[in-house]
C-alpha cells in the first residue's frame, strides 16, 4: 500500500481514475481536514497524490476550499512537485475554448482569502516574483503541444475571488491591462506552495471567452462545467503525460524558496 508520493495533484472529481492502485487516505493537519481524503496511487512508476480541490461532492466554492489543509496534507505525504488543472475563461480572443495554458505570471484579485502559513510568531518573507516552477511548466509545455493541445506557453492568470463572474466592465479591465486568462481558485494555492517549497504549475484549459470578450449573456456555471466534463478523458491523459516528465531530483529554485529564513515552526 501506497502512503508517499513525491507529486501532487490537485484538481477536479473527474480525475479519479488518473491512478492505478488507488488508496485512500485520511490525512490531519494543524488548519483542519482537506478538501477530501487524499488518493495515492501511480502514473506509470510515479507514486502520486490527488486532492479534488472542491471536494469530491464539489461541496466547496472557490472561496471556502482549505487551501491551506490542502496544501499542507500534500507536504506532508512527501510531495514537493504540484501540477493544479483548472477550469479558466480566456480575455483574449485569440485564446479560445480547448486552448491550454501554462501561465507564468499570476494576479491576485481575491478578497479575504488566507494566504500564508506564517500568519503568527513573525513574518516570513517568500519571493514569489515567479509564482510557477520554471521546470514543471516546460513539462507541461512540452506534454501538451505534443498532445496536440492549442498550447499557450506563458501569460498572466488573473485570480477573482468568486464565486460570482466577472462583470463586463471588470472582464474589459483585466483584458486591457494585457492579462491572459481569469479563475477562481488559483491563489492562494501558488503561494501556499511556494511557503512550503513545493513546485506548482497551472495547468489551466480554456472553456470559454470571459463576459468581456464575447458578446451575448456570458459565461454561466453550466456552460463552463459541461465544457470541462468533454474534455477530461484528454485532461487527465496531459497530466499522466506531465506527471511523467516531471524531474525525479528538482533542480528548480523552488526547493530552496526557504533557504536562509528563520520558520516559526517545522515543517512536514
Amino acid at each position: 500500500m501506497l502512503t508517499r508520493a513525491d507529486i501532487g495533484v490537485i484538481g477536479g472529481s473527474g480525475f479519479y481514475s488518473l491512478l492505478d492502485d488507488a488508496e485512500e487516505i485520511e490525512v490531519a493537519t494543524p488548519y483542519g481536514p482537506p478538501s477530501d481524503v487524499v488518493t495515492v496511487g501511480r502514473i506509470g512508476s510515479r507514486p502520486v497524490a490527488f486532492i479534488p480541490r472542491h471536494g469530491r461532492d464539489h461541496r466547496f466554492p472557490p472561496h471556502r476550499i482549505p487551501y491551506r489543509a490542502n496544501l499542507w496534507a500534500l507536504r506532508s505525504l512527501g510531495v514537493r512537485q504540484v501540477l493544479a488543472p483548472s477550469a479558466v475563461g480566456s480575455l483574449q480572443v485569440e485564446h479560445g475554448p480547448g486552448a491550454i495554458v501554462i501561465p507564468d505570471q499570476l494576479i491576485d484579485r481575491t478578497s479575504g482569502r488566507v494566504q500564508t502559513f506564517y500568519d503568527i510568531d513573525g513574518a516570513v518573507h517568500v519571493s514569489f516574483a515567479d509564482p510557477y516552477c520554471p521546470s514543471g511548466r516546460s513539462v507541461a509545455v512540452t506534454a501538451a503541444r505534443a498532445g496536440g493541445w492549442a498550447t499557450v506557453d506563458g501569460g498572466t492568470l488573473v485570480v477573482i475571488e468568486g464565486p460570482r463572474f466577472s462583470t463586463r466592465a471588470e472582464s474589459r479591465w483585466f483584458a486591457g491591462n494585457g492579462w491572459t486568462i481569469v479563475g477562481m481558485t488559483g491563489f492562494p494555492e501558488a503561494i501556499l506552495a511556494r511557503e512550503l517549497a513545493l513546485c506548482y504549475t497551472s495547468l489551466s484549459l480554456v472553456t470559454d471567452h470571459d463576459a468581456g470578450v464575447e458578446a451575448g449573456e456570458g459565461v454561466t456555471h453550466d456552460e463552463v462545467l459541461e465544457f470541462f466534463a468533454r474534455n477530461v478523458t484528454r485532461m487527465r491523459g496531459l497530466v499522466a503525460e506531465a506527471v511523467q516528465g516531471l524531474p525525479s531530483e528538482r533542480s528548480c529554485p523552488c526547493g530552496s524558496a526557504l533557504d536562509g529564513i528563520k520558520l516559526p515552526f517545522e515543517l512536514p
